[in-house]
């Protein structure tokens, strides 16, 4: 049965044709619905169901919408069903007045825990935190402890690590499971504590907590305040979603398109994002077309050379494309200490030689066979072994240099490096040309 037919028959085929999907797959069918259909599938899907859909959603396709336009009885069950996390992340995309409303109909425990982690920044450890963890006193005993962690499980869905705290919920460490069911009845939680663990602040950007996930192949990360008092976790399929935004937004930058632009968004608002960067992108191609301008005698004695020229330009963007793209994805992955930069510019630099000799062999080869013109070969042999060079210089070492000066590097990078690939790539040629030609 297709989706569309079970849409417009009753409520008892629509169920047994969603019971085929998977909350994820139902999230992205939601992105070909109308409101008025995504809210019908809502209405008849069971809590647990419907509250997972709300949360695989992406944010642009708004399902704070599809939330706020439900029945007040109905919308609060989806939201106490949710994550704290994932229910802060879709209410906090509602206006204000919108937002106490739907706190104000739900348990005033969960609304408190809700509110509390909409004061984070979205961006931060604290804002992408779940408030929601298991946690044992340090002080308890071994049936004490197990009784426990069956309480405080009995209304989460999984758990991947056990926190212990003091009186005060200072973190002292964390406790397996394990270890609690193999100990003894006389042994406390404070002998089992393992206190070479890694933790982050509230306030620790959200890629840099995804780094220490990964460096440290963790499932979940602590979040604490500056008193080391425990505030939640953060769980691996947060990081994911965060690595997943994070690699979008460093490829829309490094294409020079704004990370505000939703890739599904109407057309109204891509031309708003890329207009400004295509301007920017026009006046170094006024700059570039004044090195033509400078060379018009050349250029009227030696005519070959304007379809050589551009063959020179379009490799060296494309050679500093490649450069740019290793050296942001560098970054973004690690900061790199001044020997490492160094190491870094001196790879492109030594790459940016072999590949221009080569290619400028090629040339050189072509202008032999092609133009009978050995001179002409050698010009465009070294032009585009300089450009070539030039291109792995600036691909390796605008970045890190933007980076050193605070400037995001996936940004800016790619429309500096395209105005000096496309410099260099008219001026060596018409240069050489002038000097060993004419």
């Amino acid at each position: 049965m297709k989706l569309r037919a079970a849409l417009e028959g009753n409520d008892a085929d629509l169920q047994e044709f969603l019971q085929e999907y998977h909350a994820s797959e139902i999230a992205i069918l939601f992105e070909k619905l109308t409101p008025e259909e995504r809210k019908q599938i809502i209405n008849i899907l069971p809590t647990d169901i419907a509250s997972e859909v709300l949360s695989e959603m992406d944010e642009e396709h708004h399902p704070e919408q599809i939330l706020i336009d439900l029945h007040p009885e109905k919308r609060s069950e989806i939201i106490e069903e949710l994550d704290y996390d994932d229910a802060t992340d879709i209410i906090s995309q509602l206006d204000e007045d919108d937002q106490q409303e739907v706190l104000g109909d739900i348990d005033q425990e969960d609304a408190s825990n809700i509110r509390a982690l909409m004061t984070y920044e979205e961006d931060t450890a604290g804002g992408l935190m779940n408030t929601d963890v298991i946690k044992l006193n340090i002080g308890l005993y071994k049936n004490e402890a197990l009784s426990e962690v069956i309480r405080q499980s009995e209304e989460k869905e999984e758990f991947y690590t056990i926190y212990a705290v003091n009186d005060n919920d200072i973190l002292q460490g964390i406790v397996s499971l394990k270890d609690i069911i193999k100990s003894r009845a006389n042994v406390s939680v404070s002998a089992l504590l393992k206190t070479d663990y890694v933790f982050v602040k509230a306030d620790m950007d959200q890629e840099e907590v995804a780094k220490l996930i990964s460096q440290y192949n963790l499932t979940s990360i602590p979040v604490v305040d500056d008193q080391m008092r425990l505030l939640g976790r953060i769980t691996v399929d947060d990081i994911i979603d965060v690595l997943e935004e994070e690699n979008t937004e460093d490829i829309l930058k490094i294409s020079g398109v704004s990370e505000d632009e939703e890739l599904s968004g109407n057309w109204q608002d891509a031309v708003k994002s890329r207009l400004p960067w295509l301007i920017i992108n026009l006046a170094t191609a006024f700059l570039a077309a004044s090195v033509i301008r400078h060379f018009d005698p050349t250029l009227q004695k030696l005519t070959v050379m304007s379809a050589y020229m551009t063959i020179i330009a379009g490799m060296g963007g494309n050679a500093a494309t490649q450069a740019l793209a290793v050296t942001v994805r560098r970054i973004s992955l690690s900061d790199l200490t001044d020997q490492q930069a160094f190491r870094t510019v001196l790879k492109e630099f030594s790459v940016g030689l072999i590949n221009g000799a080569c290619n400028g062999l090629i040339v050189f080869l072509v202008a032999l066979w092609y133009d009978a013109n050995p001179m002409l070969g050698v010009v465009l042999f070294l032009a585009m072994t300089g450009n070539l060079i030039v291109a792995g210089l600036t691909g390796a070492s605008i970045p890190l240099l933007l980076k050193r000066l605070g400037i995001d590097p996936a940004v800016a990078s790619s429309i500096i490096i395209t105005t000096f690939t496309d410099c260099i790539g008219f001026l060596l040629p018409l240069y050489l040309a002038t000097k060993l030609l004419l």
